[in-house]
């Protein structure tokens, strides 16, 4: 058995690729480095990440692949489960020896790429839903999100057509970084020392000597809203998480 190792990103997974057609093999499995090795493990090879070389392999996929078959790849690489690597690196080898197979779902490394893909769609469909800002005194609008899968890049585009005029910050408590929308411009922001963030990132609320006063007048007012409206003799518990699971709650206003 030959096992490919890599550092973990996407980049080292399209050099995996490029490797293992230079020197004409075909390894089982492509784990990150550190990961335990496979019993029966013949021969290993360590792919050393090469941009030069992950750019051809992305130029090359996309001269076989739809636009929407691309994007899938790239929306399953976010979803940073363990068991993507292999079935992924082996999809990209099938298309260089094959062609577009994005549509052959009896290949179970197609199906299962799409699969995973559509699951870090759906959640980035709930963060649009679940996201819920709070206003700082400055005027920024400030939302801390803890998703399964790495969606903040999905979901960018979304909040900068919709929230055009105003500031705001999305950051991801679990991964440590965000997004920053001023001035038409989004920036990729992390902080050097987190417990020195004006917010808590245990339930992604302002500090009240940084959150603005009209904000937690609105705050108040939406707890109040959402229990009027709640009409008891209908609540369907397991339906409401099915639509609203609980691992979204900690971060939404009519939740605390």
């Amino acid at each position: 058995m030959t096992v490919y190792t890599f550092d973990g990103t996407m980049d080292g997974l399209l050099t995996a690729v490029f490797d293992a057609f230079a020197l004409h093999e075909q390894p089982e499995q492509l784990l990150k480095t550190g990961d335990p090795l496979p019993l029966f493990c013949e021969h290993t090879y360590h792919v050393t990440s090469d941009d030069e070389k992950a750019q051809r392999v992305w130029v090359g996929l996309e001269k076989q692949l739809t636009c929407e078959a691309m994007r899938l790849i790239y929306v399953s690489w976010l979803s940073e489960l363990p068991e993507l690597p292999t079935p992924l690196f082996r999809y990209v080898c099938k298309v260089f020896r094959q062609g577009d197979i994005s549509k052959n779902f009896a290949d179970p490394d197609v199906l299962m790429v799409t699969n995973i893909a559509r699951r870090v769609l759906h959640e980035q469909l709930r963060m649009k839903q679940f996201i819920r800002f709070q206003k700082a005194k400055d005027g920024t609008y400030l939302a801390v999100v803890s998703p399964d899968h790495d969606v903040l890049p999905l979901i960018t585009d979304h909040f900068s057509d919709r929230f055009n005029d105003q500031p705001w910050l999305i950051y991801d408590a679990h991964r440590h970084y965000g997004f920053y929308y001023h001035d038409r411009k989004v920036i990729r922001i992390t902080f050097e020392d987190e417990a020195a963030v004006p917010f808590n990132l245990a339930n992604g609320k302002l500090n009240e000597e940084v959150i603005s006063s009209d904000d937690q007048l609105l705050q108040n007012l939406w707890r109040t809203y959402f229990k009027a409206i709640c009409i008891r003799e209908r609540m369907n518990p397991r339906k409401q998480l099915s639509d609203m699971p609980r691992r979204y709650w900690k971060y939404m206003t009519e939740k605390q």
